[in-house]
Order: C-alpha cells, then sequence, then structure tokens
C-alpha cells in the first residue's frame, strides 16, 4: 500500500485494495474516507468497527471539491479521532482530493491552512497541496470552517 502518516491519527494515500482494509484496521484505522467520484473496494462487512465515507468528488479545476464534502469529511473524522481512532483519506493517487481533505480535518483540528498543506507536503512529497484547483478549495474551507465555528458559543 501507498500510505503516509501525516499524523498520529491522519494517513493519506491511493485507493486501498479490497485486501488492504484488514492492514489498515491493524493500523489502527476505523474511517477511511474515499474521495473518488469512482466506487473503488470496500471493507467487508466483518469489520463493523471500520466506518466507511465515501464523498463522490472529481479532480478537475472544472468540477472543485465542494466544501460541502469537505466539512462532512471533517466532522467525521474528528468524531473517529476524538474516540482514539485514526482517519485514513484516499483518492486515486493521494496527491488531490485525499490531500484536501487530509487538510481540511488538520484545519478542523486546530491547523491554518498554511500548516496543514506544509504538514501534508512534508510527510507526503508526492503530495500537491498547492494545486491551483486543490489550494483553492483547502482556503474556502479554512474560511468556512472558521466562520462556523466562531459563531458557535
Amino acid at each position: 500500500m501507498d500510505i503516509s502518516r501525516i499524523t498520529d491519527d491522519l494517513l493519506v494515500g491511493r485507493t486501498p485494495g479490497s485486501a488492504d482494509f484488514e492492514h489498515l484496521y491493524g493500523m489502527g484505522v476505523r474511517l477511511v474516507i474515499n474521495m473518488r467520484f469512482w466506487p473503488g473496494s470496500r471493507p467487508k462487512p466483518t469489520k463493523p468497527k471500520l466506518q466507511y465515507l465515501r464523498l463522490r468528488t472529481f479532480d478537475s479545476p472544472l468540477a472543485p471539491i465542494p466544501v460541502a464534502a469537505l466539512i462532512r469529511g471533517a466532522r467525521a473524522a474528528l468524531r473517529v479521532i476524538q474516540e482514539g481512532g485514526q482517519v485514513y483519506t484516499h483518492c486515486s493517487r493521494g496527491r488531490h482530493r485525499s490531500v484536501a481533505m487530509a487538510a481540511a480535518i488538520l484545519i478542523a483540528q486546530g491547523h491554518s491552512a498554511e500548516e496543514a498543506m506544509a504538514l501534508i507536503k512534508k510527510n507526503r512529497p508526492d503530495a500537491d497541496p498547492g494545486a491551483a484547483h486543490i489550494q483553492s478549495r483547502i482556503l474556502e474551507f479554512e474560511q468556512v470552517w472558521n466562520l462556523v465555528h466562531e459563531a458557535q458559543p
């Protein structure tokens, strides 16, 4: 598997094969976030504690990742992380959509967008959070997330 550990509770990589879910579970992953438009493999129902969230997105400047999808994924990830689990986010090659989701999770944990992108790039050199269509989504997520959470008491 092509996996990069970004933090103790966040991993990014390529689409896992059907046999890879057991390995991820053994590593402590309790949530897999699929950012691909096409379904790909799913975990077998024999591991009910391994949650699977599919957020159908494209990797294209013409069809940007919806911020609502990033919010949904970040909220799901925070719940799992608060319970002591780890999160694995993936797309086809682990360079763009999964990176945007990982950055959203880091921002939701209190990092700035710049810190999140730098941390991801440091721990996954093939990641490209600076691609214009990805960076713009990360920056917009940060603005929306901060507005929503500043408004809450």
